[in-house]
Parts: structure tokens; C-alpha cells; sequence
């Protein structure tokens, strides 16, 4: 590795050290792009902030505001797991979906047993789209959540248990107003309508629009927090929109919604 070695007066750069650099700018990236516009990056300058507080009461010899906050940072490993544990997930899942044993699938499958759940995930889109335009024209509100991988201790203790085949009927006659379990998500994985009336996270990105009323701001934050994506019909104005990894698309067309779903499911 010497013949790319780089030799100032100051200073020696090393192709390991070009490499260093690298992951760290990636690894900063990934974290800014997980925390953007959410709550973590005011948790960030307020721990920031107390760091600075800590240096000059430290300088200033001021001994007991000094030992309290360093009892304080003694334990901020565990605080900072505590506080980002929504980034962390998501921050994992992201590794997860682009590591090279993620995207050969074919042989991990087969080393893991899950190469039959993942033939069971092939969801059967048609009915969906058809209820999508049927809720449209209607003007009648729906979140739909797709997840790949059902967590019964995520969704159990706040959802309707279903565990019915898809069906346009079904769909709309759980979002029907006058529905007992129109007033949530429904939650499809495994090629089933697995819950219905399920209460989901809200999303903490305070730059949403504010026509986002809790449909919107639930179908978000199920994404931001797991490898979910949610599609949510407007009460308001029938408009489509498409929410993965904390990012939504607006006024999605059917066409658009069916390539959507085919790319992820």
C-alpha cells in the first residue's frame, strides 16, 4: 500500500486512511438521512448543548454543577439507545435491506427457511387497487399498511385480529364510516389482510403540510419506524398517497400505485 501513500510536510494520507474518511462520510450520511426533519435532530443539539455547558463549567472550576453533569454523561450511552431507539431500528433495517446476503436471496432462504414466507409475502394487488378506486370515487378514508414481515408484538395488542384473504369487499366494508373498525389501519402481510382498526405510531416530522391529519401523519410513522409502507386514501379529497421510509408521495396515480407495490411486494 506504500505507492499510494501521500507524503506532505504536515501530514501523511494513507489509501486506509482515504477509506477511513469514506465510511465515516457514509455513515454520516445514513444517519442524517434516517434523522432529518424528526425530533432526533433537536434531541442531537440538545445533547450538543449540554456538552458545551459541561466544558465551561468544567473551566470555570465550578465543581458541583461539574460533577452532576458528568454523572449525567456516565450513563448517556445508555440514555442515547433509550431516546434514538426508533433511528437505531430504522438505522439497521437500512443495513439490513443493502447488505449483499439481503439481495441474494436465493441460497439464504434456503439456509434460514424463510424462502417460503417470502413466496407467501407475493401479495395480490388487483383487489387493492380496485378498493383504492372505489374509496376514491366514494371520497372514503383508508390507511392500508404493507409489511413483509408480520410482528404480532407490534400489531397484536392494538389491532383487530382478521387473517383473511384479500378482497375488495372486505376492504371496503372495513372503511366504511359507519364500520367498527373503520377508525384505524388495516395491516396486510403473508398475502392476507392480517388486522384491521389498528393504532399506529405518529410520525414526529413537525415540516408536514398541515392538511396531514392522523391518517397521514399514522401511515408515516409506521414507515419511519419499521420496513413498512403505507398507503393512505384522503377522507377529504380522494387523493392517494404512498408513504416508505418516512417519505410520502403525494397524489399517486393507480398505475403508479400497482408499480409501487409490485417493486416492493
Amino acid at each position: 500500500m506504500k505507492g499510494f501513500d501521500f507524503d506532505f510536510d504536515f501530514i501523511k494520507i494513507t489509501a486506509t486512511d482515504v477509506v477511513d474518511i469514506f465510511l465515516v462520510a457514509m455513515l454520516i450520511y445514513y444517519v442524517y438521512s434516517l434523522i432529518k426533519n424528526t425530533l432526533a435532530v433537536n434531541l442531537l443539539l440538545g445533547m450538543f448543548m449540554i456538552l458545551i455547558f459541561w466544558f465551561m463549567v468544567d473551566k470555570l472550576n465550578m465543581n458541583m454543577l461539574s460533577t452532576i453533569i458528568k454523572k449525567f454523561m456516565d450513563v448517556g450511552i445508555i440514555a442515547l439507545i433509550i431516546i434514538f431507539q426508533p433511528e437505531i431500528r430504522r438505522f439497521l433495517l437500512l443495513i439490513g435491506k443493502n447488505t449483499f446476503l439481503q439481495k441474494n436471496k436465493a441460497w439464504w432462504g434456503y439456509l434460514f427457511g424463510t424462502k417460503n414466507i417470502e413466496v407467501n409475502n407475493l401479495i395480490r394487488i388487483r383487489p387493492i387497487i380496485e378498493a383504492c378506486k372505489s374509496m376514491k370515487k366514494s371520497r372514503t378514508g383508508a390507511l392500508i399498511v404493507f409489511v413483509k414481515y408480520y410482528d404480532d408484538q407490534l400489531f397484536a395488542n392494538s389491532c383487530e385480529t382478521i387473517d383473511s384473504r384479500i378482497s375488495k369487499r372486505l376492504l371496503e366494508s372495513i372503511f366504511q364510516k359507519n364500520s367498527p373498525l373503520h377508525d384505524g389501519a388495516v395491516v396486510i402481510s403473508e398475502n392476507k389482510i392480517k388486522s384491521a382498526s389498528c393504532i399506529l405510531p405518529l410520525t414526529d416530522n413537525d415540516t408536514l403540510p398541515p392538511q396531514f391529519g392522523l391518517r397521514h401523519r399514522a401511515g408515516i410513522g409506521i414507515s419511519e419506524n419499521t420496513d413498512a409502507v403505507a398507503v393512505i386514501v384522503s377522507e377529504e379529497t380522494g387523493e392517494i398517497a404512498y408513504a416508505k421510509q418516512g417519505r410520502v408521495r403525494m397524489n399517486v396515480s393507480f398505475g403508479e400505485l400497482e408499480k409501487l407495490l409490485n417493486k416492493d411486494f
